[in-house]
């Protein structure tokens, strides 16, 4: 019986590919930074209540100008089509289905188009900004065509971090065969019929739409030299212009860098460090949060990314300031568990522990819960 995000996680551990299971559940370097995210939530107390009427609750709230059923909308990951076959497509359809928002990523499996085509609603895209500023030209026009609501600019992986576990088991899309990956993809036979009766094995949002990348060889090289370092607040301009709708900015953890996203014009900031998949030893998103908050005021719009486990987790971050959180991992779990079954199970365990919760700290609109939820830090 599923009862929890842990028993997705696990289910998922036995039925996805090493490779893919440890890209989705590892941080960069020690993990130190990947550890907090989950751990420092338990540091944030519920007052709880009683004799206080919790009938007629509501969890319904926007996101960036976007109706959602709850305060979490369904980050974007790299490479979600190889938790499952098709993963990309059968999120965003559990995500249309529960009324939250989905994010795809540039690194999607399934391209913009594809998500698009087997979707009724729109979805929001991931941009990650690359050297070749024709292909990112491109790619916004791309996510204007697929009548994208939002854009989400990923700002904190100028320089990708280390993540020792990819290193080891030779990470990439499809995967290498060696022999270590070919004996573990045989104990996992679900996921070898589903990636064979695909033709989404590949990033779709890149090959076939960069010159001289039509293969994987060809997009490995491009790739690697692709993240651009010199990427600036000009360039957050140029995009914004550009993209003309909605803009969130996914990756700020300083206080300083929270005032320029504000001062960008942007619509929402995200309190993001890459789910410890960037810098390690940075602080938890949870525990960056308040500074965020403090220093952009009501001038921006906040939410945030990392750690989420659970409803309370939500309501914990709700509670000190944010419009909402994106989950990320909960739902690969769900994918490598049980396919687009799992993304709705993952929502659907968010959802009743987060009204719950929200109940026994004596409130019944997420809208209204602050700070009043927590106990005072001894």
């Amino acid at each position: 019986m599923i009862t929890n995000i842990e028993d997705l996680r696990v289910l998922a551990e036995r039925r996805v590919p090493r490779m893919f299971y440890d890209y989705a559940d590892s941080g960069s370097w020690s993990e130190t930074t990947y550890r907090a995210n989950v751990s420092d939530f338990n540091d944030l107390k519920f007052r709880q209540r009683v004799a206080i009427n919790m009938e007629n609750r509501s969890l319904k709230t926007t996101m960036a100008g976007q109706d959602a059923a709850m305060p979490v909308a369904i980050a974007p990951c790299g490479m979600t089509g190889m938790q499952r076959a098709d993963g990309e497509i059968l999120a965003a359809r559990a995500a249309e289905q529960f009324g939250v928002p989905f994010t795809l990523s540039t690194m999607s499996i399934a391209s913009i188009e594809d998500v698009a085509a087997n979707t009724s609603k729109p979805f929001w895209f991931q941009l990650y900004v690359m050297k070749d500023r024709g292909f990112v030209n491109d790619l916004i026009d791309r996510a204007k065509a697929a009548k994208c609501s939002a854009l989400v600019l990923t700002l904190d992986l100028q320089i990708l971090g280390q993540r020792h576990k990819d290193l080891k088991n030779g990470l990439s899309a499809p995967p290498k065969l060696t022999l270590p990956n070919i004996v573990n993809m045989m104990t996992k036979p679900g996921w070898c019929m589903g990636m064979l009766g695909t033709r989404r094995r590949t990033f779709g949002n890149i090959v076939g739409h960069v010159k001289g990348v039509e293969n994987m060889s060809s997009l490995s090289a491009w790739t690697a030299q692709q993240f651009d370092p010199a990427l600036s607040w000009d360039d957050v301009q140029w995009i914004k212009d550009k993209w003309g709708g909605k803009l969130i900015l996914k990756g700020i953890m300083d206080p300083e860098d929270a005032q320029l996203a504000m001062r960008s014009g942007a619509d929402a900031l995200i309190v993001s460090n890459h789910g410890g998949r960037q810098l390690d030893g940075a602080a938890s998103s949870i525990a960056a949060l308040p500074g965020v908050i403090e220093a952009v005021g009501d001038g921006i719009e906040v939410h945030m990314d990392g750690g989420v486990r659970s409803g309370q987790d939500v309501l914990r971050a709700v509670a000190l300031g944010a419009r909402g959180v994106y989950i990320g991992r909960p739902v690969l779990y769900g994918l490598g568990a049980m396919g687009g079954e799992g993304v709705s199970k993952c929502l659907e365990l968010i959802h009743k522990e987060l009204d719950i919760t929200m109940a026994l700290c004596g409130q019944t609109d997420i809208r209204k819960v602050g700070r009043q939820i927590l106990l005072p830090r001894s």
